[in-house]
């Protein structure tokens, strides 16, 4: 496959995932819908003062669109920070870890994964509060960190290495936890990524997600990180469709990180996996 055939496939999957025409597409890059067309048959490519322009459309970057993964740059930018001392995140568990506590508390033995599960800190808090719990991050500086972070508070955690768009589990867990992480793969993955963690819940089991969501009237957070790609509000609730939602909403909340006053819109999803009547 040559280089026109790559990035042509990927215009093609990225345009449909986003509800755009060609010649929708055509308008907001400033080039005729005949030339989309050609991209996405592999008779040409775009020209490369365009690469930026389509990265900005689709929310990627110019890797991603040439084909090349963008979880290598995801993992190099955490793997630096996780290195320096203290927790990046804190230690304190997200308000999901609660909302899971009252939904289905670990009466009995119950299987968590913490998917992309940086430094630990939700990981551990679900350990100390009864759960068997299975944790992996991209980064080995995170691993290490969320066990010597569970070691701290005698915490049993299965904590490894992997690589999210990869991963797929060797057992049904009850509970799949993933705070703060989808936005950091392609968005051609994410379907394939729910899809694969619907497949191993077990059957009453949650997947609790949050999503950081474009809105048009909230400008760009004045510390964006390039890796990262927000997604369309409701596309998350979308991909759990059939299954019964105990927490759906999208909030829009302050917040002040990078020095700079700014608002982010999060989606945030608790579903139950329920048996088919």
């Amino acid at each position: 496959m040559n280089i026109a055939d790559t990035v042509g496939e990927k215009i093609y999957r990225l345009r449909k995932q986003k509800g755009l025409t060609q010649e929708q597409l055509a308008k907001e890059a400033g080039v005729s819908y005949q030339a989309v067309s050609k991209w996405e048959n592999g008779a040409a490519a775009p020209d490369i003062s365009l690469l930026p322009v389509l990265a900005s459309i689709f929310e990627t970057d110019i890797d991603s669109l040439l084909g090349y993964a963008a979880e290598k740059k995801t993992s190099a930018y955490y793997e630096e920070r996780y290195r320096k001392s203290g927790y990046y995140w804190g230690v304190k568990p997200s308000f999901m870890c609660f909302d899971i506590l009252k939904l289905l508390p670990p009466d009995k033995p119950l299987r968590l994964l913490d998917a992309g599960c940086g430094e630990g800190k939700d990981a551990v808090f679900f350990a100390k509060n009864g759960y068997c719990v299975s944790a992996f991050d991209i980064t080995e500086s995170g691993v290490e960190k969320a066990k010597r972070l569970a070691g701290r508070y005698g915490a049993d955690v299965d904590f490894f290495r992997a690589d999210i768009c990869d991963y797929v589990p060797d057992k049904e867990f009850d509970v799949i936890f993933c705070s703060g992480v989808l936005n950091y793969i392609p968005a051609d993955a994410r379907s394939r990524v729910v899809e694969n963690w619907k497949k191993h819940t077990s059957a009453g089991g949650l997947n609790a997600v949050n999503v950081f969501v474009k809105k048009p009237f909230i400008p760009d957070a004045p510390d964006k990180e390039r890796i990262s790609s927000r997604w369309r509000s409701g596309e998350l609730f979308g991909l759990y469709g059939d299954w019964r939602f105990e927490r759906c909403e999208e909030v829009i909340f302050d917040c002040g990180s990078g020095g700079v006053p700014h608002k982010h819109c999060m989606d945030t999803l608790i579903a139950v996996k329920t048996d088919r009547i």
